[in-house]
């Protein structure tokens, strides 16, 4: 059984349509990304698939039991307000120290439990937020657009991270990102989203199709001329993968 399925899923927000006869599942230990324009309804998607918003028509099947690892878009903490890293990994659930400790050096961050959250950078804050999600030991984990305040080199480092995550904890990533040429290599599957399924399957799949390229251009410049993919897996029709290794390079 998938973890997350989606079967002719649509959003209407008064007169303007969101999302319109989405299907899609989401299978277990797989990176899935979701690319679009802004406005195509990405966050939506994600929003409908962990329940936070319900669907106009359609429905979307949860595995039993599913736990659910969210890295939201943005969160701003108040410099004014005290709230050390350790203090939030604790909310709104209690952890265990060890546990919280062993987890921000899982991610990258050691060290920093009594670091106020607002004195971090912008990666030691998003891999923060990652380690948050992960203390729940998710069969998924759910990012929106999650290198917004990152540079270039901490978008590669960050995304790197997420695959030795997949990796070591099996559980499914699903992310909504405009880094194209990371995510092209980072990804086992990519969606592209303009209010429906323009299209989706394997990255080399997906960056040939028509309907891609004309959103995203036709790859000889810009972020998709980046786009690299080590072919260490063979994927199905689907875009599903079967894999020979864990190496991806972009």
């Amino acid at each position: 059984m998938s973890l997350l399925t989606a079967q002719n899923v649509s959003v209407q927000y008064r007169d303007r349509v969101a999302l319109q006869n989405i299907d899609m599942t989401i299978d277990q230990g797989e990176i899935v990304t979701v690319i679009g324009p802004n406005g195509s309804g990405k966050s939506t998607l994600l929003r409908v698939l962990i329940g936070a918003v319900e669907p106009s028509r359609g429905r979307v099947i949860r595995k039993p039991g599913l736990k659910i690892g969210y890295v939201p878009q943005r969160l701003s903490v108040d410099a004014t307000m005290p709230l050390t890293v350790a203090r939030f990994m604790s909310l709104p659930r209690h952890h265990d120290p060890d546990e919280v400790r062993r987890m921000l050096e899982r991610v990258g961050i050691p060290g920093l439990e009594n670091r106020q959250m607002s004195d971090l950078s912008g990666g030691q804050f998003q891999r923060a937020l990652l380690a948050r999600a992960l203390l729940g030991n998710p069969d998924i984990l759910v990012l929106d657009e999650p290198t917004q305040a990152l540079d270039q080199r901490g978008i590669g480092a960050f995304y790197k991270l997420l695959e030795q995550v997949r990796a070591e904890m099996g559980c499914a990533v699903l992310l909504v990102s405009h880094d194209l040429h990371v995510v092209m290599a980072s990804s086992d599957r990519v969606i592209c989203l303009n209010g429906h399924v323009c299209c989706q399957g394997a990255p080399a799949v997906v960056s040939e199709a028509p309907e891609y390229r004309a959103l995203f251009g036709d790859g000889t410049e810009g972020t998709m001329a980046l786009y690299q993919h080590i072919h260490d897996h063979d994927h199905d029709h689907n875009g599903h993968n079967h894999r020979k290794g864990n190496e991806h390079a972009g």
